[in-house]
């Protein structure tokens, strides 16, 4: 299956480099480039790609309003934020937006693709330099939705949302909890109903969102 990317960067230079790392992998392809968060939206609302990479910072309307209005109408996207600064607030902002991953401008061509491959396989991803205290602090900063979850899912449900934010299979969540994969998949059903969520991405943000999870990278 070829995964269609959307590049959306004010700096064509990281455009050229990610469009000619991606045509190094068979299986990837870049189907549309943005200059602004305008045209990231109008753009993927065209072409409809899997993976969006996302500047945060980015002239006019700035990668964080554009990742709302994209996901607002094509939640099947997957969104991974670049940015060149750690600030706690743009972090928090983007993760609230639905970015399921995180890449620092400076990391390295493999992170990039890690994060690809990650996100498509829903579950979420943050380059090394991106990790530490900031997304510690995030994280922290959302201890009180915690009480928030305890109230609508049992002890259960927790475990295994948790499980599914970081990324572990029906069979491992069995395994890990004692379960039979059939029961793993009435716990994941009941979770979806209960959230009003609709896939295991949107479980994934959630999760995130509400500080059920530390981050830490893949």
């Amino acid at each position: 299956m070829t995964i269609k990317i959307l590049l959306a960067d004010d700096h064509k230079i990281m455009r050229d480099g990610m469009t000619l790392l991606m045509q190094r992998e068979g299986d990837l392809k870049v189907v549309a480039e943005a200059n602004n968060g305008e045209e990231a939206v109008e753009l993927a609302l065209k072409t409809r790609p899997d993976v969006i990479l996302m500047d945060i910072n980015m002239p006019g309307m700035d990668g964080i309003e554009a990742t709302t209005r994209i996901l607002t109408e094509l939640p099947s996207a997957k969104v991974i934020a670049l940015t060149s600064h750690t600030e706690g607030k743009m972090v928090q902002e983007m993760f609230r937006a639905g970015a399921l991953a995180f890449l620092g401008k400076n990391c390295s061509n493999q992170e990039i693709l890690n994060a690809v491959r990650s996100v498509m396989d829903e579950k979420y991803y943050i380059s090394e330099e991106m990790t530490g205290k900031v997304i510690e602090d995030f994280v922290l900063q959302h201890i009180p939705q915690i009480a928030e979850i305890s109230e609508k899912l049992t002890n259960r449900e927790k475990e295994v949302l948790r499980l599914i934010a970081e990324g572990y299979s029906t069979k491992k969540i069995a395994d890990t909890l004692n379960l039979s994969s059939k029961t793993v998949g009435a716990h994941r059903e009941n979770l979806m109903k209960k959230l009003d969520l609709h896939n295991v991405a949107q479980l994934t943000r959630y999760a995130i969102q509400k500080g059920l999870i530390s981050l830490h990278p893949q």
